[in-house]
């Protein structure tokens, strides 16, 4: 919440109709508990009404045995290509805001 009223200073925005949010799977937040605190947080401030917009961002990694990328699968951390376990994530940890949509008076 703090990032996104910072940013409407910065940009001069008076209010906000809807927030986009990657989330990925392994981020420790669940998309139903976020999307329920932000409706409450949001209550009686500049971004009250506004919409939170939740893409949600699976685990992907890239072996090192191999170096093919595949997506992960139930938390199974195991190359389908090769079978190493070895392997760098390269997405699936994600909180970001990816943008704001101005509500215009």
């Amino acid at each position: 919440m703090e990032i996104v009223r910072q940013e409407m200073i910065r940009r001069k925005l008076t209010g906000i109709k809807e927030v986009g949010v990657r989330l990925g799977a392994l981020s420790g937040f669940d998309a139903e508990a976020l999307a329920f605190s932000f409706e409450a947080a949001v209550v009686d401030t500049a971004l009250d009404g506004a919409r939170l917009k939740i893409e949600q961002v699976p685990v992907k990694g890239k072996c090192r045995s191999c170096g093919r990328d595949f997506e992960v699968n139930e938390f199974v951390f195991i190359c389908p290509h090769c079978g190493s376990g070895e392997m760098d994530m390269t997405q699936g940890e994600e909180l970001d805001i990816t943008y704001l949509v101005e509500d215009k008076p």
